[in-house]
């Protein structure tokens, strides 16, 4: 615990503290809010693991999901990270933080997946070192996991003993360190990442941080995705026996950050009452996909790209969006 992390965790239960006042003052915005984070979280957490749904997509599919007409892996995903993510947000007390709860989870999160069927819901057979591909077409180890049968069996007995007998460990800190031992050692086959990302949220509502279902930390995550693989990959190429400061600290700033981008957003509520359809469509668009650049959001939008151009003027000087980038690469993002 050094005065990075503590100051950390002083704004993220300060803001927390405020959240019951907040919560009856800003109610149906919320609601809003929560269903707007959802999209985005199911989104950003299966792109960040390869799928290219956009956010517009995702929240088409899930609105008219078919289970019988699921044939494409990223419709396959999208839709058993929905259904994982809704069973946490009815029933997040009522899932155990047990071998078994989180093989229940997994089966869940891979129940639509034809190629995941012979090992949902069951530890991995086979070692699954976390690779990423090279533009040169090869691959490149980022980090070794826990190898297969009895040490993973070991370690995940272990994890789940520390979570249930701890009781000295800050609770944010015990949530960031199960989920980075978590897919440290990687216990399934496939759809560890993911898994790893929903804990995140089952845990911190276990703990009464709940507007974190208002929010997206997976959002938070993809934005910083080369960040994320960094620090994960820096802590573990110590193991075994790793410092894991660098990741508790990572894990702390995305929720502080994603806790400010819930506050602009209650705030900016007057101003954008002041905007016209246009702009308002403008803001869901930028919103609902990450990385746009001005020539498809004319496309999206239906309007010349000069009429588009003024309206990023006008939100930029109402501090609704920010510009990120340079010169052909420019995209705009909510602030």
């Amino acid at each position: 615990m050094n005065w990075k992390l503590i100051s950390l965790i002083s704004d993220i239960d300060r803001f927390d503290a405020s959240w019951a006042a907040i919560e009856r003052r800003e109610g149906q915005s919320l609601k809003e809010l929560k269903s707007i984070a959802t999209v985005r979280s199911v989104g950003a957490s299966t792109r960040i693991e390869g799928s290219k749904l956009s956010d517009e997509e995702v929240d088409i599919l899930i609105k008219n999901m078919d289970i019988s007409k699921l044939e494409e892996r990223d419709e396959q995903e999208v839709s058993g990270y929905f259904d994982v993510l809704d069973l946490i947000d009815e029933s997040y007390e009522d899932i155990p933080v047990s071998e078994n709860g989180l093989k229940n989870l997994h089966n869940q999160l891979l129940k639509y997946s034809e190629k995941d069927q012979w090992h949902k819901g069951n530890y991995k057979q086979h070692t699954n070192a976390v690779e990423a591909s090279l533009p040169d077409g090869s691959t490149q180890i980022i980090f070794q996991t826990t190898s297969p049968g009895f040490p993973t069996k070991d370690a995940m007995r272990e994890l789940i003993d520390w979570y249930s007998t701890d009781i000295e460990t800050h609770v944010l800190v015990k949530a960031a360190f199960f989920c980075y031992e978590f897919v440290s050692i990687h216990p399934f086959q496939d759809g560890n990442g993911r898994l790893s990302r929903l804990l995140s949220t089952l845990l911190l509502r276990k703990y009464g941080y709940q507007w974190i279902r208002c929010v997206s930390f997976e959002h938070e995550i993809e934005s910083q995705k080369t960040e994320y693989y960094r620090v994960l990959r820096s802590c573990q190429s110590q193991r075994p026996g790793e410092d894991v400061s660098e990741w508790v600290i990572f894990f702390m700033s995305c929720l502080r950050n994603i806790q400010d981008a819930l506050l602009k957003k209650l705030d900016s509520r007057g101003i954008k009452q002041n905007l016209s359809l246009k702009e308002k469509h403008l803001l869901y668009i930028i919103e609902n996909n990450y990385g746009i650049q001005t020539s498809d959001m004319a496309k999206k939008a239906g309007a010349s790209s000069a009429t588009v151009k003024r309206m990023l003027d006008r939100l930029i000087n109402m501090k609704l969006i920010e510009r990120q980038g340079l010169g052909a690469g420019v995209y705009y993002t909510l602030l």
